[in-house]
């Protein structure tokens, strides 16, 4: 009797070793299985490449990346850092990146070029008219005065417009066409000219230097600065597109509730600028994202029409995408 019980208590413990074994190697292959399918939808997670200059419209952007709600909202923004324009179109032209941020006056000169690139939105730059001559305290008392910088760009239209408020033209003034950034800056603090106009980092830097803002985007009401993509990358990426600017509005709400200290280090690092200069970084008010205006679209082709750069008659409507917002 008793060598029964034992064989019998044998055959249970050998079955339920069995049974223990097979559930771990069920347990194995659904554990596998699920960590397959999650490989799989992180794979199938767009991505939406975006050419960007170290510019402050660009922090909303690299910090809903570093946050990770691009993911939340199923797209994984790579973003490419540029240190020129020139660098980003040529990435662009080349189709390394899907959108880029950029401003009016280049767009005119893309669809002048033929390249139908669309506008999604407007992004959060400023571009200041800085000067370190003591005899010139408004815009009006440049006449005659030497003005550092880019033709052809968004500088020339922001200081054109500038102008203009102050009963002005180019004419009125004497252009040096300086393209790199950190050369105009050099160049006004060592007394080379009378005036120039500054992304950050570089009008915090001079200020520190001692230099004066005569004017900036946000004072005159000028904003050129937008995001764009090709239509063909907004036919075959809508959702991405949407997904970004869902992304991006998390980032302004990051911000909004949070102390400058949380993210300060991170804006140093890619906007470039000094960390000697981290207590006198201001960072912008960020609003969540929106369409570009028609008029600053008008008034910039219109300018464009002047200079030659633009010969095609494209309407804002033709380059306004509604892909997030409506026209």
């Amino acid at each position: 009797m008793k060598i029964k019980t034992t064989r019998r208590m044998m055959m249970l413990l050998a079955l339920a070793l069995i049974i223990s074994i097979l559930g771990v190697a069920c347990n194995s292959k659904t554990d596998n299985a699920n960590a397959g399918n999650a490989g799989d939808k992180a794979s199938e997670t767009p991505e939406l490449s975006l050419g960007l200059l170290p510019s402050i419209d660009a922090i909303p952007f690299i910090i809903a990346h570093e946050q990770g709600f691009d993911q939340k909202h199923g797209v994984n923004l790579n973003i490419q850092t540029f240190k020129s324009a020139k660098d980003r179109d040529v990435a662009f032209q080349a189709g390394k990146i899907d959108g880029l941020s950029a401003d009016l006056v280049a767009i005119s000169i893309y669809n002048e070029a033929g390249l139908d690139v669309k506008i999604t939105s407007t992004t959060f730059g400023e571009f200041d008219l800085l000067t370190g001559n003591n005899e010139i305290q408004e815009v009006k008392d440049l006449k005659g005065k030497a003005v550092i910088l880019s033709k052809n760009t968004s500088t020339q239209y922001t200081v054109a417009m500038m102008l203009k408020q102050a009963g002005l033209t180019e004419k009125d003034i004497n252009i040096t066409e300086v393209p790199q950034i950190p050369t105009r800056l050099e160049l006004l603090k060592n007394n080379k000219a009378d005036a120039a106009i500054l992304p950050e980092p570089f009008v915090t830097m001079g200020k520190t230097s001692g230099l004066r803002v005569l004017s900036s985007t946000k004072q005159a009401q000028v904003n050129p600065f937008v995001l764009a993509f090709p239509q063909s990358v907004i036919e075959a990426k809508p959702d991405a597109v949407r997904a970004m600017y869902a992304a991006y509005d998390d980032a302004v709400a990051y911000m909004q509730s949070h102390d400058q200290k949380d993210y300060i280090d991170l804006v140093i690092k890619e906007v470039g600028y000094p960390e000697t200069l981290k207590d006198q970084i201001e960072v912008p008010a960020y609003i969540p994202a929106n369409q570009v205006d028609v008029k600053e679209v008008e008034s910039a082709f219109a300018w464009a029409r002047e200079q030659g750069l633009l010969t095609k008659d494209i309407t804002p409507e033709e380059v306004i995408s509604d892909v997030q917002f409506k026209k």
